[in-house]
């Protein structure tokens, strides 16, 4: 995994995510959802790329079951973008690279 990601917890979501300064996008995944490990390698890239603008995070559904509630994520993968503490966008499945990258532009 790259350096780049951090994995985000209960405890630690309101400081990583709502109180980040920069936009936050979350991969929320399971280790037992195949097209979630599809786009690992597409979320690392990203995070390289993107590094200084935004904060890439990962979720683990099994984790973080009240965060994935209070956020209505209900298939994965969900890739949700945060910014100013408030989800902005979203992409669920297996999302392309262009896609990734342009919801991204669009925020930084």
């Amino acid at each position: 995994m790259s350096d780049k990601l951090r994995s985000v917890t209960e405890q630690s979501f309101k400081v990583d995510v709502l109180d980040a300064g920069r936009p936050v996008p979350i991969d929320f995944y399971a280790d037992w959802c195949a097209p979630c490990r599809m786009i690992t390698p597409i979320i690392e890239q990203l995070a390289d790329e993107f590094a200084g603008r935004v904060e890439f995070r990962k979720a683990d559904l099994d984790q973080v079951p009240r965060v994935a509630a209070r956020f209505g994520v209900r298939s994965l993968p969900t890739l949700m973008l945060f910014k100013d503490g408030k989800p902005q966008e979203s992409l669920v499945g297996a999302a392309t690279k262009p896609a990734v990258s342009q919801l991204l532009d669009r925020h930084t």
